[in-house]
């Protein structure tokens, strides 16, 4: 397959983006907030095949210190074939030059991100929005101070 890899955001449709989202399954998340996120990201990965987005990840980054990828999603019908994988490369490959490069995985997904390099923080705290699901999902475990 030949895929086409677009770095910047100026001709996506964000109504699609909010879909490929939707059905990867990573939840929902609407146009208007998905052009904010990835219009105030320092990377970004849009791959498209046939002019359809069938894969997008991004990542969050400073410069120096810190890069956050985030929002990796591939279409249920290019997954399987590394696109995913491809999509962390190349964010990874980006953020060259941070001290370091930061994601969290959804649990599960842990095995993913290790064979990509990536290793578990014994450190790493977090407040959500909805601390909550946060919790329910497995994303955090309650704080037993």
């Amino acid at each position: 397959m030949n895929f086409l890899w677009v770095y910047n955001n100026s001709e996506v449709d964000w109504d699609e983006l909010s879909e490929l989202y939707r059905i990867a399954p990573l939840g929902k998340k609407s146009p208007e907030d998905l052009e904010t996120v990835f219009s105030n990201s320092k990377f970004k990965c849009f791959v498209y095949l046939d002019k359809a987005l069938v894969g997008v990840g991004r990542a969050l980054a400073d410069g120096l210190d810190c890069s956050y990828i985030c929002d990796v999603a591939v279409h249920p019908e290019y997954q399987g074939l590394r696109l995913g994988k491809k999509i962390i490369e190349k964010l990874v490959a980006l953020s060259e030059g941070h001290k370091k490069i930061i994601l969290y995985a959804n649990p599960g997904k842990e095995g993913f991100y290790s064979k990509l390099g990536f290793h578990k923080m014994k450190t790493a705290m977090a407040i959500f929005r909805d601390q909550k699901q946060a919790i329910k999902s497995g994303l955090v475990s309650e704080s037993h101070a």
